[in-house]
Parts: structure tokens; C-alpha cells; sequence
């Protein structure tokens, strides 16, 4: 029934298809974010698990074949955690143009439009996991592979698979080339969070180095401040903030920890760094010059939002499609790779009062008793940095925080690259400079050595060219029998 179910789908899929074939899809225009944000669907299996639960739900996705040349590979770009409203525009496209590669990128399980459910209960998210997620990419695979071979008219054809993630999304690249090693040529694991982490002190240490002497220190005195400011009036600098909307100390301060955070982990360290340091050599209110920022930058043109930090909009249970992220992200942390960002016990630049305890307090307080990440087990089920897989490439950006959650030794199998600028973070390989706002085609210019980021992206290309022409010389033909 359920193999039937699925073929009826592809069918009633492919009629749809041929009344829009004459409608040619356009090459994007110069300076469009997205290659493509048409939707297509298909039906996903809900437990992967279960031998006996058959249950399926609705999975977005989207392709994007201009620059596909006939048994050219398919590179799986996959979405995170957020919700995927199409193909961005980023240093993928490139590389699909010169391969002569079809694109196409699956939305994660619960994100966006791709919920099995209408409440997201903490019994209903139980199928949220990266273990469900990798199944998904594995099923997918396959219906698309015999979606575009019906779309061409063509049988028993394999073309070859290479997958690409950032961050979230590029542990589960590395994680689906270790666990689906027949179903992908190779993986580009970029600034890929493969290990995951109890007490990731290292975060915070990061910051600090990237920030340098003088913003750091500046950092840490506005850090200090806020702290005595919040047992005197409280109220008073949440206001100066504009986060009177949070009630609880430890989401206000994580907020501020994040925005200073942002700057560095997306390429715009100037940004916070230069008036911060203006203002502490002139004598300046520091605090309100680093309110003016995170009003300014962080909640303003980056488009970050205070309710992402309250706990009492993390409890909803019925949040919108874009909203529902939030809730959706710190059930995974919560449950399977913590990474609690807290602080150092000596020379931290976020408040001490981001500990462990705060972090365990939300898990219990959104998601109920008994809610806290196994990070052992995660780490024994994939390896951490021990990743013992093969054709993944692994590439963070030096000034990243989150790359020491990543694989930072290089060996033949798994090559690790580090991406060094003052402006190279998170996915600086295929996101450019800055990381945010979209450099279009990752475009490199603004970062401050391009000349490192062409080097690292032409050992990817090197990477990719001899794995798939691997993957060709076996043979990726299905046998006639």
C-alpha cells in the first residue's frame, strides 16, 4: 500500500508537471537571493523507525535544473533549521554551473511548511531528531532520483549525488555521507557542527579572540555594567534595550550575549567593534552605545527579534510557520546536542549568569520534566570529531565561534580547511563576505583576504571533480536484472 501510495504521488506529480513543461524556468536575475522558490511536495514517512507505524507527512522541496546538463550530478542542498523558502543564491549555484548540476534542497522535518503536526506539543515533536532527518534525506533521494529520471524519460539511471550543509545543516551532510555512503559521491561539511557539546565554554573564548584586546575589553565592561544595572533597575535597562518584554534575567542577557555573538560569527565584526571602541577611549556611555547597537543592528537590519529570547513564547505550542523555528531548534538542543553557550569561569565577555543551570532550567521549563540532551550518545552515534566516514569536506571560517564544534584536523579521507580573514565566519566558503545579509553568489570581495577564500574553494572544486569522477568510473548505472 505504501509503495503504491508513493507511486500514485509521483504520477499525479508528473501530470502536474507536463501541463507547465512549455513554461521554461528563467535564469535568476543579478542580485536575486533565491534561484528558485517554487514548491513542489512529497509524501515522507513520519517514524522511519517503526516497523509497523506507516504514518506519512507532507515534505517541501524545490529544484532548480537550469544549469543541469544530461547525467550531470544532483547536489542536495540542505535546509536546517529554519524554514526552506527555496534555493538561496549562494556559492552553490557556482559550482552547479560549472558541473553542469541539478539542484535541489529538502525543508527539515517540523520547519516551515513541513510539520507532521498542528501543535507542536513536546509528545508531538518526539519525531524531531537528526536521526529522523538523515532517513528523510535517504528517502528523498531516492523518490527524486526516480522523479527526474520519469521527468526525462529515461530508466534505469543513477546519476551521482554529492550533498552540501552549513552549520546544523552541514553536520547533516557529514552525517549523511557516514551513514549513506552508497547514496552520495561526497559531502562539503561547512562550518558543520558534528560534535556536540554539555559545556561549550570554547564559544565564548572565541568571541573574545576575535573581538581583540580593545573591543573585548569593551565588551566585558558592558557586560558588568548591565549586570549590576539589572539587580538595581532592572526594568530601567531592559527598557534602554528595548526588552522590557523579558521577564526572566538570563533571556535578556542571552540576548545581549548573541547580538555581540552575530557580529563576528557573520562577517560584521566593524560593525560592533569600532564604536564600542570609540566610545570607551572618549569616555562615552558605554552601555547606551552598545544598546544603540543592538537596537540598531541587531534587532534592525539583521532582523533579529526580542520573542526569539522569551521563554513564554518558546512554550507555544501553536507558533506561525516562520516563528515555530524557535521552539522547534531548542527542542534539538534540548534533547540531542546541547551546545549550552556558557559562560568561562575566568575572562568570559557574556554574564556568568549564562550557565548550565540556566540552560537546563529552559529545557525543563519550555519542553517539561525529564527534557535534557544525551550529548554522549549523540556523540557515540556519529563519532563527534572522530567522524570515521570518508569524502567529506570539512571548512570553517577562523573568526567562527561555532567551528570548534567542528572537525579542524585534516586527513586524506576528510580534508578540513580554515578559511582566515578578519571577516571569514560562519560558512564563508559558500556564503562569502559578509556571511549576512546574502553575498550573491558568495560573492568573496568584501572579505579582507579573498585570496583565502579562492584558495579554499578551489580545493573544493579539486575535491568534488575527483570524487565524482570516482563515482562515475564504478559505474552508476542500475543492472538491467
Amino acid at each position: 500500500m505504501k509503495a503504491l501510495a508513493g507511486f500514485l504521488s509521483l504520477l499525479l506529480h508528473l501530470l502536474l508537471l507536463s501541463a507547465t513543461e512549455s513554461r521554461r524556468l528563467r535564469l535568476p536575475r543579478s542580485g536575486s537571493a533565491y534561484l528558485t522558490k517554487e514548491e513542489h511536495w512529497f509524501d515522507q514517512t513520519l517514524d522511519h523507525f517503526s516497523p509497523i507505524d506507516h504514518l506519512q507527512f507532507k515534505q517541501r522541496f524545490y529544484e532548480f535544473l537550469d544549469y543541469y546538463q544530461d547525467g550531470g550530478p544532483i547536489f542536495l542542498k540542505i535546509c536546517g533549521e529554519s524554514a526552506c523558502n527555496g534555493i538561496v543564491n549562494d556559492y552553490t549555484s557556482v559550482l552547479a554551473k560549472k558541473f553542469g548540476a541539478a539542484l535541489v534542497s529538502l525543508e527539515h522535518r517540523y520547519y516551515g511548511k513541513s510539520s507532521p503536526f498542528e501543535y507542536l506539543t513536546t509528545e508531538n515533536l518526539r519525531f524531531l531528531s537528526s536521526k529522523q532527518a538523515l532517513f528523510d534525506l535517504a528517502v528523498f533521494r531516492q523518490y527524486y532520483q526516480d522523479y527526474l529520471n520519469a521527468k526525462y524519460n529515461i530508466s534505469k539511471v543513477e546519476n551521482s549525488w554529492f550533498v552540501f550543509g552549513v552549520s546544523y545543516s552541514g553536520a547533516l551532510s557529514a552525517w549523511f555521507r557516514l551513514k549513506f555512503p552508497h547514496l552520495t559521491c561526497g559531502s562539503l561539511a561547512s562550518s558543520a557542527v558534528v560534535l556536540a557539546i554539555y559545556s561549550f565554554t570554547e564559544f565564548d573564548k572565541q568571541i573574545g579572540e576575535s573581538a581583540g584586546a580593545e573591543c573585548k575589553a569593551a565588551l566585558q565592561e558592558v557586560t558588568k555594567l548591565v549586570d549590576e544595572q539589572l539587580q538595581s533597575n532592572g526594568s530601567s535597562v531592559k527598557k534602554l534595550f528595548g526588552a522590557v518584554s523579558l521577564k526572566n534575567d538570563g533571556d535578556f542577557l542571552y540576548l545581549l550575549a548573541d547580538a555581540a555573538v552575530i557580529a563576528f560569527q557573520y562577517g560584521n565584526p566593524d560593525v560592533l567593534c569600532s564604536p564600542l571602541v570609540d566610545a570607551k577611549k572618549n569616555g562615552k556611555d558605554l552601555v547606551e552605545t552598545y544598546a544603540s547597537y543592538v537596537k540598531d543592528y541587531y534587532l534592525g537590519q539583521f532582523g533579529a527579534s526580542v520573542l526569539t529570547y522569551d521563554q513564554q513564547h518558546l512554550k507555544n505550542t501553536t507558533p506561525g510557520v516562520e516563528e515555530s523555528a524557535d521552539r522547534l531548534w531548542w527542542f534539538q538542543v534540548c534533547t540531542e546536542v546541547a551546545y549550552f553557550q556558557v559562560a568561562p569561569q575566568n575572562d568570559s565577555v557574556r554574564s556568568s549568569k549564562i550557565d548550565t543551570r540556566y540552560h537546563l532550567d529552559l529545557c525543563k521549563n519550555v519542553f517539561g520534566e525529564g527534557i535534557y540532551p544525551d550529548v554522549d550518545m549523540t556523540n557515540i552515534y556519529y563519532g563527534g570529531t572522530k567522524i570515521a566516514g570518508s569524502r567529506i569536506i570539512f571548512t570553517n571560517g577562523s573568526q567562527d565561534p561555532w567551528r570548534h564544534a567542528s572537525k579542524q584536523t585534516s586527513s586524506t579521507d576528510l580534508p578540513s580547511y580554515l578559511i582566515k580573514c578578519h571577516n571569514c565566519g560562519h560558512g564563508t566558503d559558500l556564503r562569502g563576505c559578509p556571511q549576512s545579509p546574502l553575498s550573491i553568489e558568495g560573492n568573496a570581495e568584501n572579505c579582507t583576504s579573498p585570496e583565502a577564500v579562492q584558495k579554499v574553494r578551489q580545493l573544493i572544486i579539486e575535491h568534488i571533480d575527483l570524487w565524482l569522477s570516482e563515482c562515475q568510473s564504478t559505474g552508476r548505472m542500475i543492472s538491467s536484472a
